[in-house]
C-alpha cells in the first residue's frame, strides 16, 4: 500500500506492506537509491513474504530529485515520522537500514545525531538490522565514531560483505564483539552492495535471498518479545 510520510512541513512517499501485528520492519534506504531500487523492493516484498510487516520511505532529497542527502537532523525528523506512521500499525518497530538508513537509523534510536542537532525523541526499537553499516565514510581512511551503538539495548544484526569497503571486517568484528546482545553476519564475496564475483562462484540470486532470510529470521525471533 503506498502511504505518506510527513514531516517539516514536507511530505515523501512511503509503501506499507501489512502482515504481523506485533511486530513490524522500518526499512530506510541508503545514500544512493531511495525506496524503489531493485534491492528496496526485494528487501521489503521478500521479508514481507515471511508474513512480517514492512514498511519503506523515501528521505525528502530523493523525493526531490536530488543527489546529495540531506542534513543528518532532516534525515531523522523524517526517519522518526516513518517510525511513529509505521507504529500505528504494529505493537513494536525494528529498525533496518541500507548503509546510511542503518546508520541514520541507529542514531534514531539513541536520540543522538551525527554531526548538528536534533531536537527530535529518540525512538524504542524491538531491534535494529544494518545491511552494510557505513562504519567509514565513502573516500575516507578513518573511521566513524560508534560509540553511541554502545548504549543500544536491543539486539543489533549486522550484515557485512567481505568487500564491503566502508564496512572492513578487521573494523567491523572488534565493535560488533564489544555490543551485548549483537550478532554479525558475514557475506563472503559481498560488497557494500552485496554483490559477488563470478570468481567467488556464488549466484548473486541466492545471496539476495539469503539477506531476506537472515532479516526474516531475525525478525520471527523477535515477535515473542526481546529489545527495548
Amino acid at each position: 500500500m503506498k502511504t505518506q510520510i510527513t514531516a517539516s512541513g514536507a511530505t515523501v512517499p512511503a509503501v506499507l506492506v501489512a502482515g504481523s501485528t506485533d511486530v513490524g520492519v522500518l526499512l530506510a534506504h541508503g545514500a544512493g537509491a531511495g525506496q524503489d531500487h531493485p534491492f528496496m523492493e526485494m528487501m521489503r516484498e521478500g521479508v514481507a513474504g515471511a508474513g512480517i510487516t514492512v514498511m519503506t520511505f523515501d528521505y525528502p532529497y530523493i523525493a526531490e530529485g536530488r543527489k546529495r542527502p540531506d542534513a543528518p537532523a532532516k534525515l531523522l525528523a523524517f526517519h522518526a515520522a516513518a517510525y511513529d506512521r509505521l507504529a500505528n500499525d504494529v505493537e513494536r518497530v525494528i529498525v533496518a537500514g541500507k548503509s546510511m538508513g542503518g546508520r541514520i537509523g541507529s542514531h534514531l534510536v539513541t536520540g543522538t545525531v551525527p554531526r548538528g542537532s536534533w531536537d527530535g525523541a529518540p525512538r524504542q526499537a524491538a531491534g535494529l538490522v544494518y545491511l552494510g553499516y557505513p562504519f567509514v565514510a565513502p573516500g575516507k581512511r578513518e573511521v566513524r565514531n560508534t560509540e553511541h551503538l554502545a548504549t543500544i539495548r536491543a539486539p543489533q544484526l549486522f550484515i557485512q560483505g567481505t568487500r564491503d569497503v566502508l564496512g572492513p571486517l578487521d573494523v567491523v568484528k572488534p565493535v560488533v564483539e564489544e555490543l551485548p546482545g549483537s550478532r554479525l553476519e558475514v557475506i563472503a564475496g559481498g560488497d557494500h552492495s552485496f554483490k559477488v564475483r563470478k570468481m567467488d562462484g556464488r549466484d548473486q540470486q541466492e545471496v539476495f535471498a539469503s539477506l531476506v532470510e537472515i532479516v526474516a529470521g531475525f525478525a520471527q525471533s523477535l515477535r515473542t518479545g526481546g529489545g527495548t
